[in-house]
C-alpha cells in the first residue's frame, strides 16, 4: 500500500519508518529543507517515561492563577481575540478533575511505557547516536508542598509498572553530585531511572537516513496546501508541486494538524503551547547535570549532552507565535544558573522557540478518523520526543490493519466527536 506521511518532526518520522517496516510503500512531505527542523530542533531533549503527565490535573486552575503573578512563571497566557484559544483552554479545564486526570495519565503512560520498548528495540537493531545517555530523570522539589502532591502520581506510577523512587536531599545529590553546591535549594526528588536522554534533531537525521535506505521517499521543501477529498476518501494532496496521491494518509503536522483538518470537518483540539530553550556550551562537566533535572518550582528541564546543556521550559499560549522573548530567556537561564551556576557559559547560548500541539487532555490523537483513509499522529505537547517511537510503530499497525501490542482505545479523534 502506498502511504503518504505529512511531516517529518520525530513523530512524522517514526511513523514513516514504522510503517515502511510494515511493508508500506511511503512518502514523506514537509515544508523544511530536511526532517526535525521545527519543534523537533531544539527541545527539552528528555525522553521522560515516568515524567508523562497531562497539564490538565487538580488544582491547577488555582496554580496557573498564581503562576501569572510571577515573575519568573512557567504560564504565559496572552488570549488576544483568539476563539480557538479560549474553546481549548475551556476543555482543559473540565479535564482538571481527579477523575479525568486519572484516565489521562494512564493513556499517557500507556503510549509512554510503549515507546521506551520500541526506541529500545530500534537502538539494538541499528547504530543510531544522537547523545543519547540512558541514567533518568530527577525532578527536584523546592517546597514540601510539591513532595505531598507528588504522591498521587506515584500511586499512578506504581499501577503502570513505571519504575520510581522518592529521594532525600543526599540521595539527589548522588544521582546529581552537581547539586551539592545549592544543596540547601532543594527538599527532595523524585527518580524515574528508566527515562533517557537525548538530541532529537540528530535522532530524526539518523533516522531519515536509515529510512531513505530503507525505501521512504521523501519530499523537502513542499508546502502542504489542503487535502482533496471525494466520497469521504482522501484523493490527493494539493502542495506547492502539485497534486501528490497515495492509498492512505497520515497526517503528523503537529499543531499545523488541526487548520489542514477542519476543512473536513474533523475539529482537532490542538493548540500551539509556545516553549523556548537555551542550548549551552558546557565549561565544566564536575558541575553540569549528569542526565536530565527537572525543577519542578518553575517547570524548567536542564538536560545534559556531550558538551553541551539544554535548558528548556515555559508554556505560553500565544497563538502561532514565534517570536523569542527576552523575559523568557531570562526565566530559563535563571534556573540554569540557580542549579548549576559554574556548569557553563550562558553568554554563548543559542535561543531557540518552538510550538507544541497540546491537547487539552494532554493525550495524543493517533489513529483512524472518520475518513476511511485519514490518519492522524499528532498532538503530543510536551512528549513527542518520548512518544514518538511508540506513536509511530501503534499507528502503522492501525493502518495495516494488524493488531496493535498496546490497547488504543482512548487515543483517537473519536474521543472528541
Amino acid at each position: 500500500m502506498k502511504v503518504m506521511v505529512l511531516g517529518s518532526g520525530v513523530v512524522g518520522l517514526t511513523s514513516a519508518w514504522y510503517l515502511a517496516q510494515a511493508g508500506h510503500q511511503v512518502t514523506v512531505i514537509d515544508r523544511q529543507a530536511q526532517s526535525g527542523e521545527e519543534t523537533s530542533f531544539a527541545n527539552a531533549g528528555q525522553i521522560s517515561y515516568g515524567y508523562s503527565s497531562p497539564w490538565a490535573a487538580p488544582g491547577i486552575p488555582l496554580k496557573a492563577i498564581k503562576w501569572l503573578a510571577q515573575k519568573h512563571s512557567p504560564l504565559i497566557f496572552k488570549p488576544g481575540t483568539s476563539p480557538e484559544l479560549y474553546r481549548w483552554t475551556m476543555q482543559m479545564l473540565k479535564n482538571c478533575s481527579e477523575q479525568r486526570y486519572q484516565i489521562n495519565k494512564n493513556r499517557m503512560l500507556r503510549v509512554s511505557n510503549y515507546s521506551r520498548q520500541c526506541l529500545l528495540d530500534l537502538r539494538k537493531k541499528h547504530q543510531i547516536a544522537y547523545e543519547g545517555r540512558q541514567q533518568g530523570t530527577l525532578q527536584v522539589f523546592r517546597h514540601q508542598s510539591q513532595v505531598d502532591a507528588v504522591e498521587k502520581d506515584m500511586r499512578l506510577l506504581a499501577d503502570s509498572n513505571t519504575r520510581f523512587r522518592l529521594l532525600n536531599v543526599d540521595e539527589c545529590l548522588e544521582k546529581e553530585p552537581a547539586l551539592t553546591l545549592v544543596k540547601n535549594k532543594i527538599v527532595a526528588g523524585l527518580h524515574l531511572p528508566d527515562d533517557e536522554t537525548g538530541d532529537c534533531y540528530q535522532f530524526c537525521q539518523q533516522l531519515t537516513k536509515l529510512a531513505q535506505a530503507a525505501g521512504v521517499e521523501f519530499k523537502f521543501n513542499v508546502q502542504v496546501n489542503k487535502l482533496l477529498i471525494d466520497n469521504e476518501k482522501i484523493t490527493a494532496v494539493d502542495t506547492s508541486i502539485g497534486t501528490l496521491s497515495a492509498d492512505s494518509y497520515v497526517v503528523a503536522l503537529g499543531c499545523y494538524s488541526a487548520q489542514l483538518l477542519k476543512p473536513l470537518g474533523i475539529n482537532l483540539p490542538v493548540y500551539p503551547v509556545k516553549g523556548y530553550s537555551l542550548t549551552i556550551p558546557m565549561s565544566n562537566a564536575e558541575f553540569s547535570p549528569v542526565s536530565t533535572v527537572m525543577d519542578e518550582s518553575y517547570k524548567v528541564a536542564l538536560t545534559r549532552f556531550d558538551h553541551r546543556i539544554r535548558v528548556a521550559g515555559t508554556a505560553e499560549l500565544s497563538g502561532f507565535n514565534l517570536a523569542l522573548s527576552a523575559k523568557r530567556k531570562a526565566t530559563i537561564a535563571m534556573v540554569a544558573q540557580d542549579l548549576f551556576p559554574q556548569a557553563g557559559d550562558i553568554a554563548k547560548a543559542e535561543f531557540w522557540t518552538g510550538l507544541r500541539p497540546m491537547t487539552p487532555d494532554g493525550t495524543p490523537i493517533i489513529g483512524k478518523t472518520r475518513v476511511s483513509n485519514l490518519y492522524t499522529n499528532t498532538g503530543h505537547g510536551t512528549l513527542g520526543w518520548t512518544m514518538a517511537c511508540g506513536s509511530g510503530k501503534l499507528l502503522a499497525d492501525i493502518v495495516s490493519g494488524h493488531e496493535s501490542e498496546i490497547d488504543s482505545s482512548g487515543l483517537s479523534s473519536f474521543r472528541y466527536s
